[in-house]
């Protein structure tokens, strides 16, 4: 029969793996948010099962492998919104959303408004520490 104790560590360990395999998820996604990802290419790269990804991911992170990339994509967006030339379709193209519609829809649910009224919008000030 084994120690008690050894469980445990087994179990601590096992999570400090699966967490190790979630963080390279996230790298990843940080890296190729302009690539075409989804969540069963993600999943195997990291060994698991598309379902355990997501639901572990979510634990982890907050939100879904899917949700983690569109945010990021987003953010990536607003910021060739405001400093960049290109326009509302190319800089969705930019980021890897894969039509239009869907750069726009995903962007105002993200931001509360539209890429086009995003970029006519005073960009907010900093405040002094």
């Amino acid at each position: 029969m084994c120690h008690p104790a050894w469980r445990l560590a087994r179990i601590a360990a096992q999570r400090l793996t699966d967490l190790a395999r979630l963080r390279r998820v996230r790298d990843r996604i940080d890296r190729e948010y302009t690539q075409p990802l989804n969540v069963e290419a993600l999943a195997r790269s990291a060994n698991m099962p598309a379902g355990q990804l997501s639901r572990e991911f979510r634990l982890a992170y907050g939100k879904s492998p899917y949700a983690y990339l569109l945010t990021r994509r987003i953010e990536r967006a607003t910021a060739l919104l405001r400093h960049s030339d290109l326009g509302i379709t190319e800089v969705g193209s930019a980021v890897g959303c894969a039509t239009p519609g869907i750069f726009a829809t995903r962007f105002t649910e993200l931001t509360g408004m539209p890429p086009a009224a995003y970029r006519q919008a005073p960009a907010a000030e900093p405040q002094p520490a």
